[in-house]
């Protein structure tokens, strides 16, 4: 039997997921990775050499799983985290901790890329604004804090494209993961080189781009020794976290859209022809399906709420959960259920690595606002929910101003497996959340990624098609819509009353 598999390097774990030649997944492991390194507020690191070592312990335990050999193996696909700077000098190896996606910490460099090159020119090369989430910001960080190692740097890579790097030797990128460093065409799908060059920067350090089911390489003799997959296995340029998630959940035809509640939350809609905000308050990307494209609004904060509050409040659940051989976030959601929808007038303003759509504000702040003494800890909870909800359909309203018809919405990530939130999503949203029978997301994508490049399907709609069915559609509850439409435009209404308090804090 054949089996491909998909590679999601994430923020809290690398996935590894096999699946057959009709798309069933056969098995699936995730490896940890060491907690993200915050030595200041709205810094955010993390080693590239653990997102390795966790990328092969999760393959071998994947093939070991599903009693597979790495010569079973018909091509490999990847997804990951978007905008991580990674820094490899002339030997290939990593220079220093990687800059991820959720540092905030280079709003200097962006006002400087703004003053060097115009914020019209950056839009006009680019189709996005530049954003501290973005990497070439980060990269200029490096270059204006740390000039030994930029001294040093002769390739950036992105996460995914590192732990390819060392699963087959070739420096590769792709068109998706790409759009999201503020270095590139999305519009003609390749580097903006002038851009690059008034920036004053080497354009050799940025790798070759592909399309995202296009091979780019093989397994090395060395990577096969230490994962057990076999050498010369094909590998596919991939995608980011995103796109691949919006292939793993059939986003590649108009009227569908995807909301993934992971670490950040997206509203991700496909788009035939590419159109993006003039505010720059959602991205617009090349999508994964070669020749479409993307828009996407997100919430930085979204997951990681729920998991902060988890890790600094939730301690008690934390230790049931592990008493009773349950889980943490069930229990919690549970607690919340207790609470009346619009959680007695309090609003959670989930802003805790600043915020993208739609404020574009890295110095923005979290917070509960409304608080009373007679609030409980279970409106505390359902409040952080609703208010990353909020956050999300923030996103939702951009994408529908620019066109995107959306039917229904997909959800995914870690969020969408509660029924309790998706519950309050489609009140939120006014809108029928759906959930797939494959709830993977990204693995899955880059597993179909894999498969269409190895010539199992011709296309990725092909492969979207054949491989991916709804499981449930939750309609939204008219009492809760009637509840959250007005709370929303409450909650519209915090961020312009505090925003100048934000950056004196």
């Amino acid at each position: 039997m054949k089996y491909w598999l998909g590679i999601d390097i994430g923020t809290g774990g690398s996935r590894a997921l096999l699946v057959d030649a009709e798309g069933v997944v056969a098995a699936g492991v995730t490896a940890p990775h060491e907690e993200m390194r915050m030595e200041r507020p709205l810094w955010a690191e993390q080693r590239p050499e653990n997102w390795w070592d966790a990328a092969q312990l999760a393959i071998r335990e994947a093939l070991a799983k599903a009693g597979a050999k790495g010569e079973q193996i018909a091509g490999v696909g990847f997804s990951g985290q978007m905008h991580g700077l990674t820094l490899l000098d002339a030997a290939g190896e990593v220079i220093r901790p990687a800059l991820i996606w959720c540092d905030q910490r280079s709003q200097q460099q962006v006002d400087w890329i703004n003053r060097t090159a115009g914020k019209a020119f950056v839009l006009e090369q680019t189709a996005n604004p530049a954003l501290t989430g973005f990497t070439a910001p980060k990269l200029l960080w490096v270059r204006d804090n740390d000039p030994r190692s930029y001294e040093r740097v002769r390739k950036l890579l992105l996460p995914k494209d590192y732990v390819r790097y060392m699963l087959t030797g070739d420096y590769a990128g792709d068109v998706s993961d790409a759009s999201g460093t503020a270095l590139f065409d999305v519009m003609g799908r390749r580097w903006a080189l002038p851009l690059v060059e008034r920036l004053g920067l080497d354009a050799d350090i940025l790798p070759p781009v592909y399309e995202s089911s296009a091979v780019v390489g093989a397994v090395s003799n060395r990577a096969a020794e230490s994962t057990g997959l076999a050498a010369g296995t094909p590998v596919v340029a991939g995608a980011g976290d995103q796109a691949a998630s919006a292939v793993g959940n059939g986003i590649v035809e108009t009227g569908l859209v995807s909301c993934t509640i992971g670490t950040s939350g997206v509203v991700f809609a496909h788009m035939d022809q590419a159109a993006y905000d003039p505010g720059g308050r959602v991205h617009t990307f090349c999508h994964a399906a070669p020749g479409k494209w993307h828009v996407m609004g997100v919430t930085q904060g979204a997951g990681l709420s729920l998991q902060w509050f988890r890790n600094q409040l939730g301690q008690d659940a934390v230790a049931r959960a592990a008493q009773e051989g349950g889980d943490a976030y069930e229990i919690l959601m549970a607690e919340a259920a207790h609470a009346p929808a619009g959680s007695q007038g309090l609003y959670w303003l989930p802003y805790l690595m600043g915020e993208r759509t739609p404020h574009l504000d890295a110095a923005a702040r979290g917070g509960w606002i409304g608080l009373t003494a007679s609030h409980t800890r279970a409106d505390l909870i359902r409040s952080l929910i609703e208010g990353v909800s909020y956050s999300l359909k923030d996103c939702l309203e951009i994408v529908e101003s620019l066109g995107v018809g959306v039917e229904a919405v997909r959800a995914s990530g870690g969020g969408a497996k509660s029924p309790f939130w998706r519950s309050i999503l489609a009140g939120v949203f006014s809108k029928p959340i759906a959930t797939l029978q494959t709830q993977e997301g990204s693995a899955y994508g880059a597993a179909l990624l894999a498969m269409v490049g190895s010539g199992r399907f011709d296309s990725v709609e092909e492969a979207c098609q054949a491989t991916i069915r709804e499981r449930e559609r939750i309609s939204p509850d008219p009492d809760l819509t009637a509840v959250y439409e007005p709370g929303h435009k409450l909650y519209q209404s915090l961020y312009p009353a505090l925003q100048a308090s934000f950056p004196r804090m």
